[in-house]
């Protein structure tokens, strides 16, 4: 009989073999970058990006899983010969803008379900590669970051509350109105370049909320953050206040509000509501 894999250990495993995997590619970073192509969801691939995901197959392939990987850079690969079992959804590098460039925020996300959708994500890791800091959930069993429990924060107003607001939208045409009335109503509002980690803080309780309405993000970015942000106590609806189910694959992609309460999503989707 087929014994679960110990995704506690897998994704420790994974974390290590990654900081160790991306090494040699931070310190040739002012050097000239090879061209790698474009990834499956659609951005230039850079050698961290493939160090990372090499690393992750690398790991998971000596725990003898069987799986389906459905990542941002290599598309969607089979491995073993139960491969239907076990979807892997990964962004190898959440951020790579940032890694590229030396600015000290980026993860990697890695998800993990029975079947290729969003809503079937059981198992999920995001690793801040900067901070060492590992945030893991189980579906039912919380959420915990560094092996500790996180939860969402009691905030209640906007104008008490610090919130993520990504408007990156190169190429394509974002509504503004909708942002104006958040930035006008909102104390504090941050947006650091990595939307998986952004995610987590959300669910540890630095920030209150995070926003992306740009229906640019792709799953890969978000299977594992929406667990663990799940598994904390935060509320996560589209633009529209509807429960979001979409199939994980590289390109697909969705619009979401992540709130740690019920009070703050309210009062967000209050806002956005007419404008988009």
């Amino acid at each position: 009989m087929n014994t679960q894999p110990n995704w506690q250990h897998i994704f420790e495993e994974c974390k290590n073999n990654i900081q160790k995997a991306i090494q040699p590619c931070l310190k040739t970073l002012n050097e000239p970058q090879p061209k790698l192509g474009m990834g499956a969801g659609g951005d230039l691939m850079k050698p961290a990006d493939l160090a990372s995901e090499s690393a992750i197959i690398e790991t998971l392939k000596k725990h003898d899983v069987s799986f389906t990987l459905i990542s941002e850079e290599s598309g969607i690969k089979k491995y073993g010969f139960s491969a239907e079992d076990c979807y892997i959804t990964v962004d190898p590098i959440d951020g790579t803008t940032n890694l590229t460039r030396n600015l000290p925020f980026y993860c990697t996300s890695i998800a993990v379900s029975n079947t290729p959708y969003l809503a079937n994500v059981y198992a999920g890791m995001i690793a801040d590669l900067v901070h060492d800091q590992t945030y893991v959930a189980f579906a039912g069993r919380g959420a915990f970051c560094n092996g500790k429990p996180i939860h969402t924060s009691k905030t209640q107003r906007l104008d008490e509350a610090c919130i993520g607001l990504d408007l990156n939208a190169y190429k394509t045409s974002l509504n503004m109105d909708f942002a104006a009335k958040i930035i006008e109503n909102t104390k504090h509002t941050r947006h650091f370049g990595a939307n998986a980690l952004e995610i987590c803080y959300v669910a540890s309780g630095l920030t209150d909320a995070f926003i992306d309405l740009r229906t640019r993000i792709r799953t890969t970015d978000v299977a594992a953050g929406f667990l663990i942000a799940k598994e904390a106590g935060t509320i996560i609806t589209d633009k529209a206040n509807q429960p979001i189910n979409v199939p994980l694959d590289p390109k697909q992609t969705l619009n979401f509000v992540a709130s740690a309460n019920t009070d703050i999503h309210k009062q967000i989707l209050s806002l956005i509501s007419a404008d988009v």
